[in-house]
């Protein structure tokens, strides 16, 4: 039988419903939601015609600087969804924050180690996203780390 404690980590807490760490997780939520969506929109998205599923042969470019493929615009949904879902919580939202930017810290080694033009871009990523990842997860720490602080 579960008692019902046992479910309390994964219900919001109305106590820390204005934590900043929750309005911030959000916020970068929704962004990465509209960046997924704005990469399917022509004109937006450059290049939709050579919009690829994966890889570094797509040539479509998100506001004609930042190459983007079917697979790069959903993994950017995925980020947002994940971001609005564990912004319920502060631990979640910490999580995402602190825990997504190491993740576009990782991304941004590879896209400096990874050659471009081979099929190990599977991304793809081009300059313009390295220096974008890099921002993100140095940002996105840094809001987890600000944020996350517990109140006085």
């Amino acid at each position: 039988m579960v008692g019902p404690m046992a479910h309390s980590r994964a219900r919001p807490n109305p106590a820390d419903g204005k934590a900043p760490v929750r309005r911030a997780a959000s916020t970068v939520g929704v962004l990465f939601l509209l960046i997924g969506v704005l990469g399917f929109v022509p004109g937006i998205t450059s290049g939709m015609h050579d919009l690829r599923f994966a890889g570094h042969g797509s040539g479509a470019y998100l506001f004609g600087v930042f190459q983007v493929s079917v697979l790069h615009n959903l993994v950017h949904l995925a980020f947002g969804v994940a971001g609005l879902v564990l912004a319920r919580t502060v631990a979640g939202a910490r999580t995402f924050l602190i825990g997504g930017g190491a993740v576009y810290l990782v991304l941004w080694l590879y896209g400096l180690s990874v050659d471009h033009d081979t099929g190990a871009n599977v991304l793809p990523v081009n300059g313009a996203d390295g220096w974008l990842h890099l921002g993100l997860g140095v940002g996105m720490i840094a809001l987890g780390v600000l944020t996350g602080r517990p109140r006085p």
